[in-house]
């Protein structure tokens, strides 16, 4: 990848991300200033989605226990460049706490790697983002170990470490994180940003969007080529690409902004409709379990789908405030604080997913924005605009992606053959997410 100058001629900080996914994460340390210069992602089909809206970052479609620093310096081109962050969230599912070192336990295996990169890499600042679950009871005993481990690295740890609200970074979604940074030992320790004086709302967030229902091609696409779009606010001009400061420090796309994408509808039965508008917003509908969002607050916590091997279920979207359905993927992406020319999955599952599953890039870019202030960085405007993807990566399944990078599918088809508690557990978590908008990492609440 091709480290872009900015308008003083400085090159921009590099960073890597692990556990990518759709890049959340990869474009809130973009916007911030940092070049991303490779991203791995173990997923073949969020890999894809994050080749088509990153195309000069290096994807290794691999889990991270196959990668080494030297791996990601190679994919990457950098050479002995220095590595200024490696950054990403290890998925939760696998925490266990059995054992009297919770690390130790190959289950939680994946942070450790995370660890092991941030110090092949000799990276200079790491940030790691897991669920807020973290933090409290006998987890907290993971966490502490956590710690010991990158200090063992080489590592100073910000010991006030925080679960952080995207909805007070401008993200109009409730949305709690844990977040760890760290610094190589000498360097300085960066700060928590500090939150937003004001929220945006989830009209803010959908008001300027044109209904998907008024199209009939939706119903077999996910996208139209022009579309007609309201007046948009405060926070939906920069997403919509709207003004001089709508791309931030990150890299200008070249896209159609009269293109309407991510947009595919959901099928609903008149009765369920009229469930939908009987409900209150800011309430959930009774039967389907569904949150109806507050025009003039925020979204619960979206929440991804499973993949295949877990059950396939797929993510409860909440209800529009305005209208008697679904929100559509780009509705999600929307509060979440992705801008309209990101795209996902053409699949309503996989899309949701590549969401749900994803840190809010303005939350992802209050974090980095401290790590270039303790970089001692000014950052710099790219003046180069960049082309997407192929589209041919949005429309891609399992089999399709793994072909494309070359590699066997990692992600198994769901075992018929399971015995009954498994199928039970998975109904049991599937419930409580559909009912409280939380996942259950080793039966608490992330």
């Amino acid at each position: 990848m091709s480290k872009d100058d900015g308008e003083q001629g400085m090159a921009r900080p590099i960073g890597v991300d692990l556990f990518a996914g759709a890049g959340g994460m990869s474009l809130g340390f973009e916007q911030a200033g940092f070049d991303v210069v490779a991203a791995v992602e173990l997923d073949p089909v969020h890999a894809a989605v994050h080749k088509y809206n990153f195309p000069r970052c290096a994807v290794l479609p691999r889990s991270v226990t196959a990668v080494s620093g030297d791996d990601i310096r190679a994919a990457a081109g950098i050479g002995n460049s220095r590595v200024d962050v490696v950054f990403g969230g290890a998925p939760c599912q696998g925490f266990s706490l059995i054992g009297q070192r919770a690390l130790d336990d190959p289950r939680n295996g994946l942070v450790k790697d995370f660890v092991r990169i941030v110090r092949e890499l000799d990276a200079a600042y790491f940030v790691f983002e897991n669920v807020k679950g973290l933090t409290v009871g006998k987890h907290r005993k993971f966490l502490f170990e956590l710690i010991e481990e990158f200090e063992a690295a080489g590592y100073a740890v910000q010991k006030d470490w925080r679960v952080l609200n995207a909805a007070d970074y401008g993200v109009p979604q409730d949305r709690q994180r844990l977040i760890l940074m760290g610094a190589k030992k000498g360097r300085s320790l960066p700060d928590y940003p500090k939150a937003f004086a004001e929220r945006p709302t989830c009209r803010d967030a959908l008001a300027d969007l044109p209904n998907a229902e008024e199209f009939e091609r939706l119903r077999n696409s996910d996208s139209i080529e022009t579309a007609v779009f309201g007046k948009p606010s405060g926070y939906a001009k920069p997403l919509r690409g709207i003004g001089n400061d709508a791309w931030l420090y990150g890299h200008p796309r070249i896209w159609d902004p009269k293109k309407l994408t991510s947009s595919a509808r959901t099928e609903h039965t008149e009765i369920s409709r009229r469930r939908f508008r009987e409900t209150e917003q800011g309430r959930v509908e009774p039967i389907s379990r569904l949150f109806k969002l507050p025009a003039d607050g925020v979204s619960n916590t979206l929440r991804a789908g499973t993949d295949s091997a877990r059950g396939a279920f797929t993510s409860p979207r909440p209800i529009h405030y305005a209208f008697d359905r679904c929100i559509t993927v780009r509705e999600m992406a929307r509060l979440h604080g992705f801008p309209d020319w990101f795209r996902f999955n053409v699949t309503k599952w996989h899309g949701a997913r590549q969401i749900g599953n994803s840190v809010p890039p303005p939350l992802a870019r209050a974090v980095a924005s401290v790590v270039i202030a303790a970089l001692g960085v000014r950052a710099t405007r790219p003046t180069e605009a960049v082309d997407l993807g192929d589209e041919k990566l949005l429309s891609m399944g399992n089999i399709e992606a793994a072909a494309y990078f070359e590699i066997h599918n990692p992600i198994g088809r769901r075992d018929k053959k399971s015995g009954a508690r498994k199928r039970k557990q998975e109904e049991i978590e599937a419930s409580y997410a559909l009912h409280t908008g939380a996942q259950l990492v080793d039966g608490v609440a992330g």
